[in-house]
């Protein structure tokens, strides 16, 4: 990842501008702000769309639309795998990912702080360029706002998206039924233990890296082939795995088994959260994304998906039931049953 960031930024040099940091006069719309834009912004994101320099962006699209919004606040903004930029780019295009939606366009907002460097926000710029590149998504339009020193933490970024869904996607938590299986595409916790790894300056036997990336071209794929069948998906970011199934349970007025033993995490993550004291089902994730699928296709699905990169550690962890309505249940390693509660609170905060 550390070699791939480099080749980034030297296909990407940083232009030579006026200032070593933002300052209020690049938020104030006249020439330092066009000098910010026209150097950095437009000339590293271009495409047609976004070189009118309008206030907005006109486009046709056929079928049925997914629109989705989101903040990104994450601290600190650069941590290992990643930074604030890709995480914005990844993590709306996998919103539109989880409605069966191929995502198509975004918009991009800065809110910068007075004071942070030139460096800092070009290498975001860059990972945001390359991000957008890999998802196969095109930005349209934007804004930038800057705030005084310690009015902000560096960089907040806001992205929303819009996509088209998918012609054989029928995704609803009202097609949710008893017997359907859930499938999680990946080890979980990863991210939510290696922003907390740097805000603590603790370190492991390996690096914890984070697990953000784009999944709308393993969901497309998996749609082709399974469409209908799969009933839902979601990407358990804040409040985890946990959060994702009791919002669940609550809404379908269904219950869910969960096998303690078959939940991927990989074992310096699951070290780690031992000796934070986290449960991994409550940390965040930021590449994985959970599918309940209809159970004469969920045995394919779990080998499809264990075929694509994003799912190489890929596992079945559960089965939807009407035993027990609006109740997450675990059965743990050694055969006793404990609730899996809606999580009370922020476990840890601005991690996206």
């Amino acid at each position: 990842m550390e070699k791939q960031k480099i080749n980034m930024h030297l296909q990407c040099p940083m232009p030579k501008l006026d200032f070593d940091i933002i300052t209020l006069g690049h938020g104030s719309g006249g020439l330092l702000t066009n000098k910010l834009l026209e150097s950095g912004v437009f000339e590293l994101l271009k495409n047609p769309m976004l070189d009118q320099h309008h206030d907005g962006a006109t486009f046709t699209l056929d079928g049925p639309l997914a629109f989705s919004t989101d903040s990104y606040v994450v601290s600190p903004i650069f941590f290992p795998g990643g930074n604030i930029g890709d995480l914005a780019i990844n993590g709306t295009v996998n919103d539109l990912a989880m409605c069966g939606a191929m995502p198509k366009y975004l918009s991009l907002a800065f809110i910068l702080e007075e004071g942070l460097t030139m460096k800092e926000f070009w290498e975001v710029l860059v990972t945001i360029k390359f991000a957008a590149e890999k998802a196969g998504v095109q930005i349209v339009t934007g804004d930038t706002k800057v705030v005084e020193r310690g009015k902000g933490d560096k960089i907040f970024i806001n992205t929303s998206g819009i996509g088209v869904v998918h012609h054989k996607a029928q995704i609803n938590k009202a097609r949710v039924k008893p017997g359907d299986k859930i499938i999680l595409s990946g080890a979980i916790a990863t991210h939510g233990v290696a922003i907390l790894s740097i805000r603590q300056g603790l370190e492991f036997e390996s690096d914890i890296a984070t697990d953000s990336t784009n999944l709308n071209h393993t969901v497309a794929s998996l749609l082709d082939v399974f469409g209908e069948k799969i009933h839902l998906l979601h990407d358990p970011t804040r409040g985890g795995v946990a959060a994702v199934l009791n919002e669940m349970a609550r809404d379908t007025n269904l219950g869910v088994d969960l096998k303690e033993n078959a939940l991927p995490v990989h074992d310096v993550v699951a070290s780690a959260c031992e000796l934070l004291g986290l449960d991994p089902l409550y940390v965040a994730n930021e590449g994985v994304f959970l599918a309940v699928v209809d159970p004469e296709i969920a045995d394919a699905f779990l080998e499809m998906l264990r075929k694509d990169q994003n799912g190489t550690y890929a596992a079945m962890v559960g089965t939807v039931t009407d035993a027990h309505p609006r109740q997450v249940l675990m059965q743990s390693g050694i055969g006793g049953k404990r609730v899996v509660n809606m999580p009370i609170g922020e476990q840890l905060p601005r991690i996206c």
